[in-house]
């Protein structure tokens, strides 16, 4: 038996819990039809065959149908999800995985066009900064209907095998009515009193004990404090845990710090990279030891080592690593045959939330799997034929090209024409604040250390060095470089320099200077960030409506603490036309595309971020050479399938390129390119 605290069992009432690890609730947005069909399964199931004790299943199940499904939620309301819930526990249960799911009415953290346009209602009529819907103040009869509806939706969980659920008291309709600042009542669940603010969460508690019995685990997630001026404050959360307790409300409390009403408050509670991990773990082991029911917790627990702690330090009973599941579904598999350095680290990136939160599916950066586990399985099976692979480029497409084709057992030869590996990505990190990108690097180095990748570094391939290898696959990973032609212009902006210059320390700063952000990415902000630092005063253009589209909500938080309070302007719906000298200055002329205007403005220094340009010579050199002349059957590429094309029967090798040597994407494109391109090679 195993000393790991993490792998020690943990008893919740009944219910015999293997480990001490957890997937907290979350909506990866996979529903089809409101139903957690096989893509849902696959998801969980993955985790569960892993090794992991409790998947807490949803983020969260709409109980109601005037809460309309804001992040593709599992729709709790409907008969119809029975057997499916009953198909993803069974396969669930047959790992020996607990599963639970969230129920959750959405409040005003939603909206009326969506689902059957009815009205959301809320204890307020100011609307959620993040939604933007203004919601109906609840009446009477909607309270009693909804009391019903969480208790109905508990029944239909129970019949579909959970072995329990949680109620979402975080933001949502019930801790709603908790907080000063979202309840505008008057009556027995309005403000004044704590208890008359709490009256709506036992009503519906008792309601749902009373429709599933006294054995199944009914617990809570909720807000202990909003750290807010004006809302729930600390006192009132342990009062609130208290009352909980004391009455037998729940079972467990699943303890979160914060409020997430907008993006800024939701980063708080949910840290990106750069910030503190477990900031409020010491938050929930407080509560833990005042309260002294079951307690569960999650927010930037990112590795082992901080899991351990939270178990070992009496913290929590059970620890949630949700984000850093996504990134590495076999953490617990790992962990019992001591290969915690295999893991696949979460680097933060948080592009899982930020897909979610803008209506797409929840993905992880670097491991493109997740998600996809009916397509694209986590493991990499053998190939039956060995061959030799040269791989041209070390960025995040190339290396991984080079572990997936070594772990199928390639014999594999990567060139790389700067000293180190990264590409991109040693960029990005040259930001102190996205300096966890290169672990997006550092573990696939380590995977092909493992696996015997030859690596030639500070090469710049040319055809000859590729064909002396007699290879029988070659992969072109070369990247891009600054795209430095503006929108339909014929020509490059000499006067200009790229984002890349800035983040490099290629090029300084100048006192005054624009950047032209015409793709909308990283690589704008943090030149910005990097300028405004030191001291610069800073225009950030662009001709969308709204500046820097391509990073969503989370992720522009950082940016914007940092260059508030800085000398710096955020222009929008404004095109760059064309760069002159003037003097020791720069003259911009500036257009819009919503009419003929054109201005002219003086900088002392130009910088244009618009993507990238394929570096693909080597490829179009090698392309007469190949047997498929590198052609991709896109069918077979999207089915798992392998490549057969042979347009020259002369070809000695299969050519293909992948990443922005194909065109101007994002990291989770260029790994994704190398996967499911590689597994089938």
């Amino acid at each position: 038996m195993s000393h790991d605290p993490l792998l020690q069992p943990y008893q919740l009432k009944h219910l015999t819990l293997k480990n001490r690890i957890m997937t907290t609730s979350h909506e990866p947005a996979y529903p089809e039809d409101g139903m957690p069909k096989d893509r849902y399964r696959a998801y969980h199931e993955e985790r569960a065959k892993a090794g992991i004790a409790m998947a807490m299943t949803a983020g969260s199940a709409i109980v109601s149908r005037d809460s309309p499904p804001a992040f593709n939620n599992v729709l709790a309301y409907k008969d119809d999800v029975v057997p499916w819930i009953r198909r993803m526990t069974d396969a669930c249960h047959a790992h020996g995985c607990a599963m639970m799911i969230q129920l959750t009415h959405l409040g005003r953290r939603t909206g009326w066009s969506k689902g059957d346009w009815l009205p959301s209602v809320a204890p307020t009529q100011h609307y959620e900064a993040a939604h933007r819907f203004f919601p109906k103040l609840i009446e009477d009869w909607d309270i009693e209907r909804i009391i019903n509806d969480y208790a109905d939706a508990a029944e239909r969980m129970q019949a579909g095998g959970m072995d329990g659920i949680e109620i979402e008291a975080y933001g949502h309709l019930m801790d709603q009515f908790w907080s000063p600042l979202s309840n505008e009542l008057n009556g027995p669940y309005g403000v004044g009193s704590l208890k008359n603010r709490m009256q709506f969460s036992i009503d519906v508690l008792s309601a749902v004990r009373k429709r599933v019995g006294p054995d199944f685990i009914v617990g809570i997630r909720l807000v202990g404090d909003e750290a807010e001026q004006g809302g729930l404050t600390a006192n009132e959360g342990f009062q609130i845990a208290k009352t909980l307790a004391d009455d037998k409300l729940v079972d467990f409390l699943n303890v979160i710090r914060g409020r997430v009403h907008s993006d800024p408050a939701l980063v708080d509670v949910i840290p990106v990279q750069g910030m503190k991990s477990a900031p409020h773990l010491d938050f929930a082991g407080a509560i833990k030891a005042e309260i002294g029911l079951p307690t569960f917790h999650a927010a930037r627990i990112p590795d082992v080592a901080t899991a351990r702690h939270a178990v070992s330090s009496g913290l929590l009973d059970m620890v949630g690593m949700t984000r850093a599941h996504m990134a590495d579904p076999h953490i617990v598999r790992k962990i019992m045959e001591g290969r915690e350095d295999d893991i696949r680290p979460c680097v933060g990136a948080t592009y899982c939330l930020d897909r979610i939160y803008e209506g797409g599916e929840a993905l992880c950066i670097h491991n493109p799997s997740t998600g996809r586990e009916l397509t694209q399985p986590h493991d990499i099976a053998p190939s039956q034929t060995p061959k030799t692979v040269v791989i041209v480029g070390a960025g995040p497409a190339g290396l991984e090209a080079a572990r997936v084709a070594a772990e199928r057992g390639h014999s594999v030869t990567v060139f790389e024409a700067a000293s180190d590996a990264g590409g991109q990505i040693r960029l990005t990190a040259q930001t102190p604040r996205r300096r966890e990108m290169m672990s997006i690097i550092d573990w696939r180095m380590a995977q092909c250390a493992a696996r015997d990748v030859h690596f030639h570094f500070n090469t710049w391939a040319e055809a000859s060095d590729i064909t002396a290898l007699a290879p029988d696959i070659v992969i072109i990973a070369t990247g891009g470089v600054p795209h430095m032609r503006l929108y339909e212009n014929t020509k490059d902006q000499d006067l200009a320099i790229s984002a890349w210059d800035i983040l490099s320390g290629d090029v300084k700063p100048a006192n005054r200077m624009l950047i032209f952000d015409a793709a909308g990415d990283h690589a704008g902000l943090q030149a910005a960030e990097i300028a405004a630092l030191a001291g610069s005063t800073v225009e950030i253009m662009t001709p969308d409506r709204s500046f820097a589209p391509e990073i969503k909500g989370m992720n522009l938080v950082p940016y914007m603490r940092t260059l508030q309070d800085k000398d710096v302007t955020f222009t929008v719906t404004r095109r760059l036309k064309g760069i002159t000298r003037d003097g020791n200055q720069l003259c911009a002329q500036i257009g819009t595309d919503y009419s003929d205007l054109v201005q002219d403005k003086h900088y002392d220094q130009i910088v244009v971020n618009y993507g990238t340009q394929p570096n693909a010579d080597l490829y179009f050199d090698l392309k007469p050479h190949a047997r498929n002349l590198g052609q991709v059957d896109y069918d077979a590429l999207i089915q798992g399938q392998p490549q057969t094309i042979v347009k020259n029967n002369k070809g000695a090798f299969d050519l293909f390129r992948i990443g922005d040597a194909v065109s101007s994407r994002n990291t989770h494109a260029a790994i994704y390119d190398a996967l499911r391109l590689v597994r089938t090679l």
